[in-house]
């Protein structure tokens, strides 16, 4: 029997679509749109929230279903307008790694260069470092500024970095959160919904994409790594902004440090021309795409001697220093490093034979530095900015019996057992050298016409 017109449809629950994306179903843009606002104003509670990304875990989203996700997730807030600045607004996303702190060194050349860089990043996702919390470990950084804020420093000084504010994506910023205590990070759709509502919302024209694939990486095969790429430079491109992405190795740590204050130390050293060469390198390359995108440069080459030159010129380093001072912070921590937190004690991980260093279980570094201290277990956790990994090997390098691997520099004592004998298992030593070395970028995926 069929209803009569003036019967009201059934409504929504964020039970049936729970059971509905359990048992596998595709949700329309109207159920997305359902969840996302009913999550983001407080009627569906967390515990619904997590069975729901679960499911989208366990079962997947459509291509359909990522692009309503990312735009309901966009939409919950303000899209903020910068067309009265006067050059193009670029802008970096990683999808995380361990040691990973490009942001930090590109945002400054690329400003300096004259672009503006509207930076909205995260905090700590599953054993990966967030570029908010590298940034709190600075005395008195402020990485929430308010919309108004935001803007005001991007003008003086051509680069931000701030956390989700309450007008931009809120809906994300509290998905965020719930992903990273839920074990449900490692999703295509979610990522991609999470990072592009994120990033649609900052105003900007153009976007590089730094995806890493590795044994580090949320993604641990390349195959992976570039469905995600591909699925993000699509979705920007539909949106109308000119998107490249990087496939780049987290096989190993990126650079010599991981840690809060000692990846603002080593981003530092960067910035003052010196510094892990693989830092060095990805940063500049990362920061080419953006000179190229953001239309400063007519070439990719021309884009690296750009940000070389600002680097030389210490005009990178300066703009660093402009922005930790207009978002509250000890701009002298950029000439005297000793000012960020520093742990009090120290150990060494030893190699247990001589031979090579064939590889690593990246990802064990990033869950062992959680374990002293520097990352969540729960979305309230607060973290020890000073607890930090020092690696001394790169893959490939020779190591002799009892040479030093890792230093741990950490604080709580109770805390060291479990992740010394995690890092213990962390680096393969082999008789023979790895027949490869990790290449940094090992793929680039553009925009299609």
């Amino acid at each position: 029997m069929l209803l009569s017109p003036d019967v009201a449809p059934i409504p929504m629950r964020a039970v049936d679509l729970i059971r509905k994306k359990r048992d596998s179903g595709e949700h329309s843009r109207e159920e997305i749109d359902f969840l996302i606002a009913g999550y983001t104003r407080g009627d569906i509670p967390d515990y619904q929230m997590s069975a729901w990304l679960m499911a989208a875990w366990l079962r997947g989203l459509s291509r359909a279903e990522a692009a309503a996700l990312t735009e309901a997730m966009l939409h919950s807030g303000e899209v903020v307008d910068f067309s009265e600045l006067p050059a193009k607004k670029v802008d970096k996303h990683s999808t995380g790694g361990i040691g990973d702190k490009t942001s930090l060194i590109l945002a400054p050349i690329v400003a300096a260069g004259g672009l503006f860089v509207p930076m909205i990043s995260g905090r700590g996702l599953g054993h990966t470092g967030g570029t908010l919390d590298k940034l709190e470990s600075i005395p008195g950084f402020n990485v929430n500024l308010s919309l108004a804020d935001f803007r005001r420093v991007l003008k003086e000084c051509g680069m931000a970095l701030i956390g989700q504010t309450r007008e931009i994506a809120p809906a994300d910023k509290k998905i965020y959160a719930l992903r990273d205590v839920t074990a449900t990070v490692e999703n295509l759709g979610l990522i991609c919904g999470s990072i592009m509502s994120k990033k649609l919302a900052e105003g900007i024209d153009a976007l590089v994409l730094d995806v890493k694939t590795g044994s580090g990486a949320f993604m641990k095969k390349e195959e992976d790594s570039e469905r995600l790429a591909e699925l993000m430079v699509d979705t920007g491109r539909r949106m109308g902004k000119r998107v490249v992405a990087l496939i780049t190795d987290m096989n190993q740590p990126l650079g010599r440090w991981a840690g809060h204050s000692v990846e603002v130390f080593e981003s530092i050293e960067v910035l003052n021309g010196r510094g892990a060469a693989d830092l060095r390198e990805l940063s500049i390359e990362l920061s080419a795409w953006m000179f190229l995108l953001g239309e400063r440069t007519p070439t990719l080459d021309e884009g690296r001697r750009l940000a070389e030159s600002l680097i030389a010129s210490g005009k990178a380093r300066d703009k660093f220093r402009d922005c930790i001072r207009l978002q509250g912070g000890d701009s002298r921590v950029v000439d005297e490093p000793d000012r960020l937190p520093q742990a009090a004690l120290r150990t060494e991980i030893k190699s247990p034979a001589a031979g090579y260093l064939v590889s690593t279980r990246c990802e064990q570094f990033g869950t062992a530095l959680a374990m002293l201290g520097g990352g969540r277990e729960k979305k309230e956790d607060s973290i020890d900015h000073a607890v930090a990994l020092e690696f001394h090997k790169r893959i490939g390098d020779r190591v002799a019996a009892g040479e030093t691997l890792v230093t741990v520099h950490y604080n709580d004592e109770s805390r060291l057992a479990a992740a010394q004998a995690l890092l213990a298992e962390c680096c393969e030593i082999g008789a023979q050298p790895p027949g490869e070395i990790p290449k940094l970028v090992k793929k680039r995926i553009v925009e299609k016409p």
